[in-house]
């Protein structure tokens, strides 16, 4: 308690500057933050002697702050992986552990309770000991160990916590093995649901045909809203806090990845070459951290999420593998019908039975602790509920299932050595649904898209359905057996960027919510034109801003007469090599365009009343297809209304002469701290911003809001399966989340500058990289 108080004294005498015998409080300055974050950096030579270990670990650091873990035994291997994610990641893995234990209202405060009510209703309640086999029979002692090095990290440096905890004024809590379990990690990767409302929404306002024709399914289907379930009222709010929920604070998701694989004949070294860059939101710090772990039975490096154990992504001493989501349709949203009699029951049948309800108590920053009812139906947790409607909804998806808890399945697949393991490890994989391409030593190469994929008689998840009838069930789940795959193909690659991958053969719906083909198509253009890839090609690949989009919006241009208001859009535009570089002015005049199609397309064809609604949902490949589709007439005023409008806005924003515009002076990605809401915390916490190219639907993703970037790959690599040594990665900011640090923003500028770093893996390479070594003793 008292080493408590002193922490919150100096602090206050540190960031307010106050004379602790009298005068004004001054505000924080970004001299006291340095210098209050660089007292709190972790220990990274030397020895520690730590309660808990069984053997002596070693822990060398390289140039960029990659741990490279050398343990004498399993327990102690995950113990030291716990540690050093503490060292420099505690603060973020905490608000994470928070977020899927429904902790955040403890820390922020009130406006967070609904949150923590969703994160708890989404908890798995099944049998531990059947999730835990789940992810294989040494999981929960990994976990174990995984946690007890975490505590151990906090238990030794009470005193030097990160600066986060005091600017907030709190600690830590205690880990436990059960919390790498939560289910929020794999939650948030489930798009469903918000397609299946944006879809109802559509079908209640504007009919099926309409929804159909500017919402269509791929493949594409009919849409059969059931005619006893009154679609009206269902939208966006009906989950607000679920989205809420599952996203990370003050954060817009998205999603995205690239991956692909080339056979020894396709690449200079004459054996496999893999590239993998997934795209999750882009922020500080990185959702991303890498790590090597080196034990008996273990020898694995890459990236995963730092407050699991295990490489989600990277390679062994044998296999190689890459991920982008796959997505499979993992969720339903159920409309349960309440007992107008009884609002504590809902319809099953042509009856009546009640919830299950838990009751639990969550505490509150700054008030008192909260009860917050928990309900469920039959068909999953309670997500929404219109009392005056009679009605409620509820949530069935896959990881109310055993072994789905976001990427523990990578423990398996670390293990791999060759094909057959790696489709065993595949089997147990299901929470996210990925798309895994495999290299390994002895040439082979393939891809399995695994995960648990739901089963449905009858009726396909694509809207809502009525929870009170027994037909709408899902009746079990496509093995990994089932699902497709390619093994050594004879074009000598694969390739997949979140695209439909249902091959035309295929007996089984997988999903019909996929994202743009434009990456897929780009990549798959570079892989079919190639004979011998290197690296260096693959790193070109992996920062490809060809546009495909842009070849057949600007095609449509020559149809246009000469002259006009337009023509010197037009020239700029013809003259454009369709690659959307920063310094391009072209680029940006044609990302302003593009901007401005989709409203002036709608209002040409969609009554003024749905107007907004189909705008919002219009996805590009439609807007192209359906500028194709309308009158000559139509399409001419569509473009040169809307391409003169982009020439003056970019004429407003970049200036009156063309040949000083870019589009990296609009386009541009900063990484903000979740605390830096003070201009001194801007200073010190935040890193750029940095110019970018490309958008959302180039090889390098560069999505976000506006002209901002907020999602892309924040880590990339490409191995080398003929010499480990030789494999390359990009990541950012930083290994480190500890303002101060080094390594905490060292990446940024590597990673906007499209550059890479060594991914050294023998021991060897590993050595030579060494900038610091600490050295983890049992405590005596």
């Amino acid at each position: 308690m008292l080493g408590t108080v002193m922490r919150r004294l100096t602090l206050a005498c540190s960031l307010l500057l106050l004379s602790c015998g009298g005068g004004e409080p001054a505000p924080e300055s970004a001299d006291s933050l340095r210098r209050l974050s660089s007292e709190r950096l972790a220990q990274l030579e030397g020895s520690a002697d730590i309660p808990g270990l069984q053997a002596p670990v070693e822990i060398l650091r390289d140039e960029y702050g990659v741990a490279h873990i050398y343990a004498q035994n399993q327990h102690d291997l995950f113990f030291a992986q716990g540690y050093v994610a503490a060292q420099d990641r505690l603060y973020q893995i905490e608000i994470w552990r928070r977020t899927g234990a429904g902790e955040l209202a403890e820390v922020f405060g009130p406006d967070y309770v609904d949150r923590d009510r969703i994160a708890r209703l989404v908890r798995y309640r099944g049998d531990l000991d059947a999730e835990w086999a789940s992810y294989g029979p040494q999981s929960r002692q990994i976990a174990e160990a995984f946690t007890s090095g975490v505590n151990a990290w906090v238990d030794a440096h009470r005193d030097r916590l990160p600066v986060e905890f005091e600017l907030l004024d709190f600690e830590p809590g205690r880990w436990k093995a059960e919390d790498v379990l939560l289910r929020i990690a794999g939650l948030l990767m489930v798009r469903n649901i918000s397609q299946e409302i944006a879809r109802a929404e559509m079908v209640a306002k504007l009919g099926v045909e309409m929804t159909e024709k500017y919402f269509p399914t791929d493949p594409v289907v009919s849409l059969k809203p059931d005619p006893d379930l009154d679609l009206a009222g269902i939208d966006a709010a009906v989950t607000a806090a679920y989205r809420e929920a599952v996203s990370i604070p003050e954060l817009e998701q998205a999603q995205g990845s690239n991956n692909w694989v080339v056979a020894g004949r396709l690449s200079e070294t004459g054996s496999p070459l893999l590239a993998s860059d997934p795209h999750r939101p882009v922020i500080l710090p990185s959702l991303r951290y890498l790590v090597h772990l080196n034990a008996p039975g273990w020898n694995v490096i890459g990236s995963g999420e730092p407050a699991l154990p295990g490489v989600a992504i990277g390679h062994n001493e044998r296999i190689g593998w890459g991920f982008t989501i796959v997505q499979y349709d993992l969720a339903d949203l159920f409309i349960e019908q309440l007992n107008p009699a009884n609002p504590d029951e809902y319809r099953v049948g042509e009856g009546f039975q009640p919830f299950e309800v838990e009751k639990e108590t969550v505490a509150v920053r700054g008030g008192e602790p909260v009860e917050v009812e928990l309900r469920f139906s039959r068909r999953g947790p309670i997500i929404w509920s219109d009392p005056a409607g009679g009605r409620v909804a509820a949530l069935r998806w896959a990881g109310q299932e055993p072994g789905t808890a976001g990427y523990l399945g990578s423990l398996a697949l670390d293990q791999a050595q060759n094909w057959d393991g790696f489709v065993t490890a595949m089997r147990a994989w299901k929470v996210p649904s990925e798309n895994i391409v495999y290299a390994d030593v002895d040439g082979h190469i393939g891809w399995i898209p695994a995960g648990l994929l739901p089963i449905r008689q009858g009726w396909r998840g694509l809207l809502p359905m009525p929870g009170w009838k027994d037909e709408y069930q899902w009746t079990g789940f496509r093995t990994v057996d089932q699902l497709p795959r390619i093994a050594d193909p004879a074009q000598g690659y694969v390739a997949t960027a979140n695209h439909n991958i249902r091959p035309k053969d295929y007996p089984y719906d997988l999903g019909f919510d996929w994202s743009n083909p434009y990456r897929f198509r780009r990549i798959d253009e570079v892989l079919a034109a190639g004979e011998k890839f290197s690296i260096a090609d693959f790193q070109k690949l992996q920062h490809d801003e060809t546009s495909l989009p842009a070849r057949a919006l600007v095609g449509m241009l020559g149809e246009l007469p000469e002259g006009g208001a337009a023509a010197e859009a037009r020239a700029m535009l013809a003259d454009w090599d369709l690659v959307l570089d920063k310094d391009s002015a072209a680029a940006a005049l044609f990302e302003l365009w593009v901007r401005k199609l989709p409203g002036k397309y709608v209002m040409s064809q969609v009554p003024p009343a749905a107007q907004g609604l189909v705008e919002r949902n219009l996805m590009t490949p439609e807007l192209i297809a359906g500028l194709a589709r309308i009158s000559d007439s139509e399409r001419r005023l569509v473009l040169l209304e809307t391409l003169d409008e982009a020439w003056q806005e970019a004429r407003k924003l970049l200036g009156e002469q063309s040949s000083g515009w870019r589009w990296g002076a609009l386009h541009n990605i900063e990484f903000r701290h979740p605390l830096a809401n003070t201009a001194a915390r801007r200073q010190v916490f935040n890193v750029g911003p940095f110019e970018r190219g490309g958008d959302a639907n180039t090889p390098n993703a560069t999505p976000g809001p506006g002209f901002s970037q907020s999602s892309g790959a924040s880590y990339r690599h490409i191995l080398d399966v003929s010499d480990w040594d030789r494999s390359v990665y990009t990541s950012t900011p930083g290994q480190s989340g500890m303002p101060g640090s080094p390594h905490y923003a060292d990446l940024a500028p590597r990673w906007a500058g499209h550059e890479y770093q060594p991914l050294p893996f023998s021991r060897q390479a590993v050595e030579a990289a060494t900038q610091h070594k600490l050295v983890l003793q049992p405590a005596p």
